[in-house]
């Protein structure tokens, strides 16, 4: 038996028996749900779901036609999303003014390192125009000219390219809800420290005044809480003495690149999977294909037992029995 696990979002106005709605539409089908996680923000209700496809009662076409049908009833927005839709799937590069991440992604793409395509670049600025406009990629700038985005312009390229995965590469905006709902655990950022010290702005300058010797960088998925989306990889950099921000900096940005590029290529090959604010690999994915963290270089440094061989944690404060 194959299991198809199939991605259903609902937004809308929050209701009464919407939920039952949606899930007895689908248990008449004999479709299984496997997750389920609802949340209401800005009077925004968003419910997204894992179901079992494989050995459904009806068409791929019925089921879409059925949900479009009752989201109309409803008066909410019902997206279904096959895992075999297509076979190279679709990104958007959202970007302000710094390149390394948008030039990683590109040139990944270009030589199949990710098999995937870039359908559009969006941005709050037109800094980078140049360098996209010599591909045949598409650049919208959505700003207003001070850097504030149209996020419903925003939503419009994103539906008018049929994007699957939006990836925000050192993109300096917060998005709001309406995007962030409809493309729940499809948003992946890169964050300028080892979430969650030093989330927001300014995140090397935080490293910088709080002293640490080692600092680092996280991709993450993005949830409407600003830099506490489920942590897919990180990289880490020691922090020289009295070293200026712009030197650390320029020892983060490298892996930035290196980290997004990862955790892009772990979404794209379903092999990371988010479940209570927390990812973990998939039953199947190969640790030793990706590198989550550390090196091995590094990993292999590490202590791995205690000093002391008689250690008895339960004797440890705060780890004792009740």
């Amino acid at each position: 038996m194959t299991t198809e696990l199939t991605e259903i979002t609902v937004i809308g106005g929050d209701k009464t028996g919407l939920i039952a709605r949606v899930t007895t539409l689908l248990f008449e089908r004999d479709i299984n749900i496997e997750d389920l996680d609802q949340a209401v923000r800005d009077g925004l209700f968003r419910m997204s779901m894992r179901v079992d496809t494989g050995e459904m009662s009806c068409e791929r076409d019925e089921l879409r036609e059925a949900l479009s049908e009752l989201g109309r009833e409803l008066g909410v927005e019902i997206q279904v999303r096959f895992p075999s839709d297509r076979e190279t799937r679709r990104i958007a590069v959202c970007v302000t003014k710094e390149s390394h991440c948008l030039e990683a992604l590109m040139e990944a793409a270009e030589s199949g390192e990710l098999d995937v395509e870039i359908s559009a670049v969006i941005s709050n600025r037109g800094t980078l125009r140049d360098v996209v406009e010599p591909t045949d990629i598409p650049f919208y700038d959505i700003g207003d000219g001070k850097g504030s985005p149209d996020e419903d312009r925003m939503l419009d390229i994103l539906a008018e390219h049929d994007v699957d995965l939006i990836v925000l590469a050192r993109y300096m905006r917060i998005l709001g809800p309406k995007i962030v709902f409809r493309y729940e655990d499809r948003i992946i950022n890169i964050h300028p420290s080892l979430l969650p010290s030093f989330p927001g702005a300014a995140a090397y300058r935080q490293a910088k005044e709080e002293g640490v010797r080692i600092a680092g960088v996280t991709a993450h998925y993005v949830t409407t809480d600003l830099d506490q989306g489920p942590i897919i990889t990180q990289r880490a950099f020691d922090v020289p003495d009295d070293a200026l921000i712009d030197e650390i900096k320029a020892r983060g940005q490298p892996l930035e690149a290196e980290a997004l590029l990862e955790a892009v290529e772990l979404h794209l090959d379903d092999a990371v999977a988010v479940h209570r604010g927390r990812t973990s690999l998939r039953d199947g994915a190969d640790p030793d294909d990706y590198q989550l963290g550390l090196s091995s270089t590094a990993q292999d440094a590490n202590p791995t037992e205690p000093v002391d061989d008689d250690l008895d944690l339960s004797e440890a404060p705060g780890i004792a029995d009740d």
